[in-house]
């Protein structure tokens, strides 16, 4: 097997045919055809099945393209080692973020980093919930992931500060009137909220001390959620460096006030790339309530 394989059988699995993989790998079709073929007689299973969709994998083909992308992972961040000096990094960076996090400060350290090292590839997934990113870190997908600490947090994590979270109201709420508010003044309304099984969610019943209120929409995205409520769907409850810009008025803080420890966990044979990243989201604010200029 050669990791040339592994990354056709990936593309397949993507695209959901061997004509879209090579456009996308940019390759022949019968290239793709045959490696995939090689493949599954030298492992002696199936990996994709045909569909009237396409080719979907296998029971067995999952299992196998789960650690094939942890083999494509490690080879990319091996070439991007060795072609790494002490004045320029390339290669691919992979970043996870739990959604509402870092919002405003992530943005900036990505920025500065790749201004310092152009030729770095920089892939970012945000994801809801703390236990999809533990997954993908069991993986050995992410090389950093950004996140709300919590119970199963890892001990080597690394405490970046506090996301302090607000209200956001919709234009003539009564509680605008108030430099601060108490969600559970509102608990009786319906509310923005986010998916279920999110951290975000888990914030809200929190405040609400456990009392599930009437829920007007369940949305996936901060910044939707926020925009909702402005047009008063019902408020929300999101990290204060989410709210777009242009919704300040909208915004209270909570009282008492709500925050959560925000970490920082890189994996464990990090490369130069994860240490320069870590350093510049130490240097971020993270404990500003509100929105600020980029």
């Amino acid at each position: 097997m050669s990791l040339r394989q592994f990354e056709y059988a990936l593309a397949v699995a993507e695209a959901g045919s061997v004509t879209a993989a090579a456009e996308l790998l940019r390759v022949a079709q019968p290239s793709v055809s045959q490696q995939i073929r090689g493949l599954e007689r030298e492992l002696g299973v199936e990996l994709f099945v045909r569909t009237p969709t396409g080719l979907v994998p296998t029971v067995v083909g999952r299992a196998f393209l789960r650690e094939a992308e942890v083999a494509v992972r490690a080879s990319r961040r091996a070439r991007a080692t060795a072609r790494s000096g002490a004045e320029e990094l390339a290669g691919e960076l992979v970043v996870s973020v739990q959604m509402g996090f870092g919002t405003r400060q992530l943005p900036r350290a990505l920025g500065t980093l790749r201004r310092r090292f152009p030729r770095l590839e920089i892939t970012v997934f945000e994801e809801p919930s703390s236990a999809e990113l533990e997954r993908l870190g069991r993986r050995g997908v992410l090389d950093l992931a950004l996140m709300a600490k919590c119970a199963e947090s890892p001990a080597d994590a690394h405490q970046l500060g506090d996301e302090e979270f607000v209200v956001v109201l919709g234009a003539g709420h009564r509680q605008l009137a108030e430099d601060r508010v108490d969600p559970r003044t509102l608990a009786g309304e319906p509310w923005v909220r986010f998916d279920r099984d999110s951290v975000l969610d888990g914030v809200l019943l929190d405040v609400l001390r456990g009392n599930d209120p009437p829920t007007a929409a369940r949305v996936s995205q901060t910044a939707t959620a926020v925009r909702w409520a402005a047009h008063g769907l019902g408020p929300t409850l999101v990290p204060a460096s989410a709210v777009p810009h242009g919704h300040e008025h909208l915004v209270r803080p909570v009282l008492p006030t709500v925050s959560r420890p925000v970490i920082a966990v890189v994996r464990r044979d990090a490369g130069p790339a994860e240490t320069v990243l870590l350093e510049l989201l130490r240097e971020e604010s993270w404990s500003t309530t509100g929105p600020q200029p980029t």
